[in-house]
C-alpha cells in the first residue's frame, strides 16, 4: 500500500471556462513552478453566435454539462483543493449566462463558479505571464475565443488593463466573415486603448491558444531547435510575415503550412489579423509568446506569498538540488569557488551560474554512459517555467561539459544553435571547472574549501591546502590543463 500524499503535495484544481473551449488544469504542490499533473480540453464553441443571438448556442451548453460533469468528477477523485471554476467572456456577456452558471453549480456541488469580469480576467493572465516571466515588461495580450485582454506590464506589475470583444470566434461573428471589416473593427477596438502605444520599442507578449498554434507554425518553418513555445520570441518584422501569410491563406493554403492544429484552422486568419494590427498599434520590438496565463495566475494565487515572490530559475534548481545533491552546502561551495573565473559576469549571468551550481549533481544516479546526455536534455526540456531558451541551452551545456560530453555530439546541436559563441563559451568554461571542482573533492565542500581556483596574470592558478588531504593527481591535472586550454591560459599549481 502506497503512503498518503505528503501535505506539501496538495493539489489544486482550475477549470478555465471560455467561449471557445473549455480546460480542467490539476496542479500538485505548492511550488514557485506550477506542476501540472492532468490538463485536458474540449472545444465547445460556447461563444459562437453569441453577437447575433446574445446566448450561449445550446449545443455547446449541452455539451459543457456532459463534460463539466466528467471533470468534477476527476478533480473530486484527485483530492483537488482548491477546485474553482473560471467563466470568462461568453458566459460573462450571454443573456443565459446566469442559468447556465445555475446548471454548473447544480452538477459540480460545492464548486465555486466565478464568472470574472474583464479586468479579473486581465488581472489573472498577468500574474500567470510574470509567473514564467518575473521582470516582463511591455505590453500583454490574451486572445480567446470571446475577448481579447491587454495589459501594460512594467517592473513586474500590471500597470494597465484593458478588455475588448477581439475574440477570434465573436470577432468572425461581429465581420461576417469580411476581412475589410474584421480589420476596421480591429483598428477601431485597438484605438480605444490609448496607452498601447505610448512606449514603442517594448516586448509584446502573447497569450492563447491560436497564438501558440501561430507560434508552432513559425517553428516548424524555421526550423527552430527546441520545440517548446513558452519563451518563443521572434522579431517584429518576422512577427508581420508570420500574420501576413496566415492571414491571407485559403483553409487549402492553411492546411499545407505546416503544424497547423486542424481545430484551430477557422480562427487563425483572425488571430493572425489581431495580431498584425497590434504590432501596428504597439510599436513593439520583438514578440514573445507565453504558455502561462489565466491558469497559472489563479495557481499563483493559491501559493504562499513567500513562495510566489521567489526566483522561478532559483526554485526549481534548488529543488533539484534537494533531491540530487550528494551534500547540500556543496552548490554554495561551487559558485563561491568558480567566482574567480568570471569576474565580469552580469547579473543574469551570475543568476544562470548559480543554477548551473545547484544543478551540477543531477546525473550523478543515472548509468554513467548517458550522464552527459541525459542531463542535457533534461535542463534543455525541464518543465520549470523561469527559463528563456536561451537559459535553458546554457544549462544544459554547461551540464554536459561537467558530465565529459563529446563537444561534437549531435545531440548538443540545439545548444550550439541557440547561444552565441561567448556564452557557449562561458557554459564550456563553467562546466569543466565544476568537473575540476567533483574531481578535486570527490563533490565534499569541506574539501573543495581547501582548494582554490583564480584566473588572472595569464595563468590558471589552482591552489592547495599543504597537508589537508587534497592532491594534484592525475586527473587532476589532466582537468585543470583541459580548463586552462579553454580560456587561453596556462595552468598552474601552488601549494600553501
Amino acid at each position: 500500500m502506497l503512503l498518503p500524499l505528503p501535505t506539501d503535495r496538495k493539489r489544486a484544481a482550475v477549470v478555465d471556462l471560455g467561449s471557445n473551449s473549455v480546460r480542467l488544469v490539476v496542479f500538485e504542490g505548492q511550488s514557485r513552478n506550477p506542476l501540472p499533473i492532468f490538463n485536458e480540453k474540449a472545444v465547445l464553441r460556447l461563444g459562437r453566435g453569441l453577437q447575433s443571438t446574445g446566448r450561449l448556442n445550446d449545443e455547446g451548453v449541452g455539451q459543457a454539462l456532459v463534460v463539466m460533469a466528467r471533470y468534477y468528477a476527476l478533480a473530486r477523485a484527485m483530492h483537488a483543493d482548491p477546485f474553482e471554476v473560471l467563466a470568462t467572456a461568453a458566459v460573462r456577456d450571454a443573456e443565459n449566462g446566469p442559468d447556465f452558471v445555475a446548471a454548473l453549480e447544480r452538477i459540480m456541488p460545492g464548486v465555486p463558479i466565478l464568472v470574472l469580469s474583464g479586468h479579473e480576467e486581465a488581472a489573472l493572465s498577468a500574474q500567470g505571464v510574470l509567473c514564467g516571466m518575473p521582470q516582463a515588461r511591455g505590453i500583454l495580450a490574451d486572445i480567446g475565443g470571446g475577448s481579447l485582454e491587454v495589459v501594460r506590464l512594467d517592473g513586474g506589475q500590471a500597470q494597465d488593463a484593458a478588455t475588448l470583444r477581439l475574440g477570434v470566434i465573436r470577432l468572425a461573428d461581429r465581420a461576417g466573415g469580411d476581412p475589410a471589416k474584421a480589420r476596421t473593427l480591429v483598428d477601431t477596438d485597438l484605438a480605444s486603448v490609448p496607452w498601447l502605444g505610448q512606449q514603442p520599442g517594448q516586448d509584446l507578449l502573447l497569450v492563447g491558444g491560436a497564438w501558440r498554434a501561430m507560434a508552432r507554425i513559425h517553428m516548424a518553418q524555421t526550423g527552430y531547435p527546441l520545440n517548446m513555445v513558452h519563451h518563443y520570441t521572434i522579431s517584429r518584422d518576422e512577427a508581420r510575415d508570420l500574420t501576413g501569410v496566415i492571414a491571407s491563406a485559403s483553409l487549402k493554403g492553411l492546411e499545407r503550412l505546416p503544424a497547423v492544429p486542424r481545430r484551430r484552422m477557422e480562427d487563425l486568419p483572425y488571430a493572425a489579423l489581431v495580431l498584425r494590427r497590434l504590432l501596428r498599434a504597439t510599436g513593439c520590438r520583438r514578440v514573445v509568446f507565453s504558455a502561462n496565463g489565466l491558469r497559472e495566475g489563479w495557481y499563483m494565487r493559491t501559493i504562499p506569498p513567500e513562495i510566489a515572490a521567489r526566483d522561478p530559475l532559483r526554485a526549481v534548481a534548488e529543488e533539484d538540488a534537494r533531491l540530487y545533491s550528494r551534500d547540500p552546502a556543496l552548490p554554495g561551495r561551487l559558485c563561491a569557488w568558480t567566482d574567480g573565473l568570471f569576474p565580469d559576469e552580469t547579473e543574469e549571468q551570475r543568476r544562470l551560474r548559480e543554477a548551473c551550481c545547484l544543478m551540477s549533481d543531477i546525473g550523478h544516479h543515472d548509468h554513467p554512459e548517458f550522464r552527459a546526455e541525459q542531463a542535457f536534455h533534461y535542463l534543455l526540456r525541464q518543465p520549470g517555467s523561469g527559463l528563456d531558451h536561451h537559459g535553458r541551452a546554457f544549462l544544459g551545456l554547461t551540464i554536459a561539459m561537467r558530465y565529459e560530453a563529446d563537444p561534437a555530439s549531435p545531440w548538443l546541436l540545439p545548444a550550439r544553435l541557440l547561444l552565441d559563441s561567448a556564452a557557449a563559451l562561458r557554459a564550456d568554461i563553467l562546466g569543466h571547472a565544476l568537473r575540476l571542482a567533483y574531481t578535486l573533492s570527490g563533490g565534499t565542500p569541506a574539501l573543495l574549501a581547501l582548494a582554490g581556483l583564480d584566473a588572472r596574470d595569464g595563468a590558471l592558478e589552482l591552489r592547495l591546502h599543504r597537508g589537508g588531504g587534497v592532491f594534484a593527481g592525475e586527473s587532476v591535472v589532466r582537468r585543470l590543463e583541459q580548463l586552462a586550454q579553454i580560456m587561453g591560459l596556462r595552468p598552474m599549481i601552488t601549494e600553501g
